[in-house]
């Protein structure tokens, strides 16, 4: 295995969240059709046809055709198929199964008008004055963390503590998940982060986590990289390796049953958490290209209201329990508990709804090492 230069900003990740196959048949409901892979290649790889006048809307004015980059989720699922239209702009809804590859095409080449985008990456470009991007306070992805942390129970870890002095595997340090799931072992369990030696690779194949774009540690930290041709997972189970910790759990996990959940309660565990701290860990963030926002700033607005009126359009659908929409067999107790835990809207967009959480992610992030300082979270977003 070798070191990482910390000098370097190119890092690697790569993360699945919808097949085009699982994606189709959301679309499907919605009474949409999905582009094939390559129909949606073209369109992003265009930006010739974005920004400019676009189709006509009902007062008979065109707006500028914005392409926007987005997995698809149910609440953007009603957005997608055009039953929620953005006031002012031609959107062409240009989705994708792997939002990692999204992030990479804005953070390499703006490929995107407007694109949900890794809030971490976001911050520390802002940051660092080095982000041709402006950030609406629109979430398209977040999750609790404290079930992603597996732990081979023969290195006989029982307690978060029990992690220092262990060798913790990563699929990239500077992964939002991570961030989240370090600051919370740090500040919820008095974990000593730098007693902890970080070991970076692909979770469930040998060799890298993607290829992303990423702003360099502006604090050295030591990670070493996984050049053994055995994926995380692997090592975990040989032992080589102690724990993991990030956006998925190691495979190994389903067939070997010293591999576990280091919080086999974790679901009591964030609720009680969320309900101290308000803190429920965002992920994604919809990011708009700066030149186009300046040219149209009314696009904030518009985009911000149709996103929040398709969240609406899919909380609305989900309650639709007669004929449930999703292959959750206790899908009713879950709504129940939504309405318990979040009064009803679990995935609250907004500056001021989700303060807690944007202060603790940067928070996190000046204390391990990614920005040079804290920042006002009123300096992340356009007003809408």
């Amino acid at each position: 295995m070798a070191s990482i230069p910390q000098d370097k900003g190119r890092q690697q990740s790569r993360r699945a969240f919808l097949t085009i196959a699982g994606a189709a048949g959301a679309a499907a409901v919605a009474g949409a059709a999905i582009s094939a892979p390559g129909d949606v290649a073209a369109v992003a790889s265009t930006p010739a046809a974005s920004g400019g006048p676009g189709q006509q809307d009902q007062h008979g004015t065109a707006g500028p055709r914005v392409n926007f980059g987005c997995a698809l989720y149910d609440r953007m699922i009603p957005l997608y198929s055009g039953e929620v239209k953005a006031e002012g702009i031609d959107l062409n809804f240009i989705p994708s199964e792997v939002p990692r590859e999204i992030f990479d095409k804005m953070a390499r080449g703006l490929v995107y008008d407007a694109a949900e985008f890794s809030i971490s990456e976001f911050v520390a470009r802002m940051s660092a004055g080095r982000c041709p991007m402006v950030a609406l306070p629109v979430f398209p992805a977040r999750t609790f963390r404290h079930g992603y942390i597996a732990v081979n129970r023969r290195s006989g870890i029982k307690s978060p503590k029990d992690l220092e002095g262990k060798r913790v595997g990563v699929q990239l340090y500077t992964m939002t998940a991570n961030i989240f799931i370090r600051g919370l072992l740090q500040h919820e369990y008095g974990v000593d982060l730098a007693k902890i030696h970080w070991v970076q690779g692909s979770i469930d194949q040998s060799g890298k986590y993607g290829d992303p774009d990423v702003m360099p540690l502006v604090l050295p930290v030591p990670i070493e990289i996984n050049e053994t041709g055995k994926s995380l997972s692997d090592l975990l189970e040989a032992g080589d390796i102690d724990a993991t910790i990030g956006s998925a759990l190691p495979p190994s996990r389903r067939r070997n049953p010293d591999i576990q959940r280091l919080f086999p309660n974790f679901r009591e565990l964030e609720k009680e958490y969320y309900r101290r701290t308000r803190i429920f860990p965002i992920m994604h963030v919809i990011a708009i290209r700066r030149s186009l926002y300046e040219q149209y700033p009314f696009i904030a607005s518009s985009l911000s209201k149709a996103f929040t009126r398709s969240k609406e359009r899919a909380i609305e659908r989900m309650r639709g329990t007669g004929t449930p929409r999703y292959m959750l067999p206790w899908m009713q107790a879950d709504i129940d508990e939504v309405d318990e835990v979040f009064g009803g809207d679990p995935w609250a967009y907004g500056v001021e709804a989700n303060r807690p959480t944007l202060e603790a992610l940067v928070s996190y992030m000046a204390e391990q090492g990614m920005i040079a300082r804290t920042m006002p979270i009123e300096e992340l977003f356009v007003p809408v």
